[in-house]
Parts: C-alpha cells; sequence; structure tokens
C-alpha cells in the first residue's frame, strides 16, 4: 500500500478489496445480495423514488445548489426547439426538438461519490497530513480542477458505482411515524435500535438501509417554494453519538440513503477542544468505511406500502448516471415489492 498509504484511518475498510478500490462496501452487493433483493418482490408493484429534480425549489435548503436549468441544443444558428425543418426543405414535415440540461448533481435525489467528502489525514504516518479520500486518493492528483475551474474524479468517480450497479436489497425504517415533523429529533443508538426492533425490521450485512423521515412529503406539499420551516423538521441521524457510529460500522450495510438533506443533522460544529467533522457520519461512510450516502429520495409512497403490508424489505435498482469524473449524481431509484 505504499503506493497512497502506509497507514489508514481507524474503523476504515482501506485495502480490504484490493488497493486500488474504488467501490468501498457496494462490493459487499454480491450476486447473493442481488438475489435476496430479487427474492423480496411479491407484488411486482413498483415504486419511483426520486423527487422531482427541480425540487425541493429554491436554494432554502442548499445555499449553493441550483434547480436544474433546460435550453435548447443550437441548430443552424437557431434553437433546434419546436425547430420546423421545412425552413430548410419544404418537403420535410418534422418538428424537432432537442435540449440542454445545467444540472447541480446534488440539488435533489442523489447520490454521493466517495469523492464528495475527504479528509485531511497522515496516510505516511510522518506526522504530516495530506488531503485524501477513501482509500487515499490525493486531492489535486487523484481529484482534480484545472485552470478553467474543469473538475474530474479521476478515481472515485460516480461511474465506478453505476457500472458496478446498485440492485440489492433495501431495507426500510420507518422515522416519521414515530417523529413525525416537528420538532426534529436528532436520532441516536437507542432510538434506532428501539425503532428497528419495534418495527420488526431485519438488516444484515450488504443491505442497504432506507430511512424515511417525512422531509419528502413536505417538500412535495411545498410545490418548489419550500419555507425556511423545512430545514428545522423531521429526523436526522445523530453523527455525534458515538454507539450510532460504531453500529454503522459494525453492521455491514452497503449504503444509506435517506429522504433528508445529509442524513445526518448539518450545521453543527466540531465540539470545542475536538478536530474532526461537523459531518461525522460522511467522515465516517464515505471518507473511512465506503458507504455511499443517498439524500433527498421519495420514500413516503413506499414508506406507506411496507407499513400497510408489514413489510420493510424490498428490491432496490438505484444506479447513478454514469458520468465520468462526477463526485455527485442524481438517479431515480425504483423499488420493487
Amino acid at each position: 500500500m505504499a503506493k497512497r498509504w502506509i497507514k489508514r484511518p481507524e474503523n476504515s475498510t482501506w485495502g480490504d478489496w484490493g488497493e486500488d478500490d474504488q467501490l468501498g462496501r457496494l462490493n459487499l452487493i454480491t450476486a447473493e445480495k442481488v438475489k435476496q433483493g430479487i427474492a423480496e418482490v411479491k407484488e411486482g408493484l413498483t415504486f419511483c423514488l426520486s423527487l422531482p429534480l427541480d425540487y425541493p425549489g429554491g436554494q432554502v435548503i442548499n445555499k449553493v445548489r441550483f434547480p436544474p436549468v433546460l435550453k435548447p441544443v443550437i441548430r443552424n444558428n437557431e434553437p433546434y426547439f419546436n425547430y420546423f425543418w421545412n425552413k430548410t426543405d419544404p418537403n420535410h414535415t418534422d418538428i424537432g426538438s432537442d435540449d440542454v440540461v445545467l444540472l447541480h448533481t446534488q440539488y435533489s435525489t442523489q447520490w454521493d461519490s466517495l469523492a464528495h467528502r475527504g479528509a485531511l489525514f497522515d496516510v505516511m504516518d510522518s506526522g504530516e497530513p495530506q488531503a485524501v479520500y477513501y482509500n487515499g486518493f490525493r486531492v489535486g492528483e487523484d481529484v482534480v480542477m484545472n485552470d478553467k475551474n474543469e473538475t474530474k474524479a479521476k478515481a472515485l468517480g460516480m461511474e465506478n458505482m453505476a457500472f458496478h450497479g446498485v440492485q440489492g436489497r433495501g431495507v426500510l425504517v420507518d422515522l416519521f411515524s414515530e417523529f413525525g415533523e416537528f420538532p426534529r429529533k436528532e436520532v441516536g443508538y437507542d432510538d434506532l435500535m428501539r425503532l428497528i426492533e419495534k418495527q420488526k425490521v431485519e438488516i444484515e450485512e450488504g443491505d442497504i438501509l432506507c430511512l424515511w423521515t417525512g422531509l419528502d412529503q413536505m417538500i412535495l406539499r411545498m410545490k418548489g417554494k419550500p419555507d425556511e420551516s423545512i430545514t428545522k423538521a423531521c429526523a436526522v441521524l445523530d453523527g455525534f453519538d458515538p454507539k450510532l457510529l460504531q453500529w454503522i460500522i459494525d453492521s455491514g450495510i452497503s449504503a444509506i440513503a435517506s429522504d433528508n438533506l445529509a442524513v445526518e443533522a448539518v450545521g453543527k460544529k466540531v465540539p470545542e477542544g475536538k478536530q474532526g467533522s461537523n459531518l461525522p457520519i460522511h467522515e465516517l461512510c464515505l471518507f473511512r468505511l465506503g458507504v455511499h450516502l443517498g439524500e433527498l429520495w421519495q420514500l413516503c409512497d413506499l414508506a406507506g406500502w411496507l407499513k400497510a403490508n408489514n413489510r420493510s424489505r424490498f428490491l432496490l435498482t438505484a444506479p447513478p448516471l454514469r458520468l465520468t469524473g462526477a463526485v455527485g449524481s442524481p438517479l431515480t431509484p425504483i423499488a420493487t415489492v
């Protein structure tokens, strides 16, 4: 491992699947896990788990991400949209449209790549921390931006996740039914274990954990015009609970997805006198474990059906765009029950 690191972070999976691994715990979604997911299909019903990609709307949830903008392709020096071909050929009766999208990859329903969140860590055990991502891939060497502000994750880009495929057994825990919309609840280990037991949820290694908080319902209800209340609503995980972090380590889950902004509470500060991340679940999952995080999924319809049918497991199909070098991606996940 001397190429990129000598020392790996505590409780990490660096090197477990090889020196150049870029998948992390997606490696646990084996052919057997896919078959387990398929075995959960009893009715053949499907649920779209993506919000409309122009939701939540505005920038209340995140100030640096913007809704998608659609524009026409330019053809023959004019917009190729509702384009009448008979202007250039009287016998040509077709009308055509072709568009371009400016898309912030993490504005709406999304996956975080393993190049979304890194850390300063002494990978060479020299006393000099270096800026690295999962498995020691380097800032400025493997994840780069040129003088034109063009970016590329030469390692850990979304194309790796897409090519591997994200299809396996999803397991849903319903936080909304317990905690509602207000006041916001930071869910720790004890809360989560109590709900898992109460809802008779079974979670095994390689499963994809989905957490329904009800924020998706609020987003849909606000119809693209959310107000500030949405930033203080619905349950979030308590990333500063060490027992919860240890459970994520021990559980062997391959990925986590939720209907809220960041799975965990955002806007918190690193505790006084300590060094570390203000998003400890992101640091643990993306940087150390290689657990991809999904955010702003639409889980409400699936959650309602699962509750009504006394189930928690389903087949989840959730590949990102095969967009080379991207550090995040929109997606349209599908649950099949």
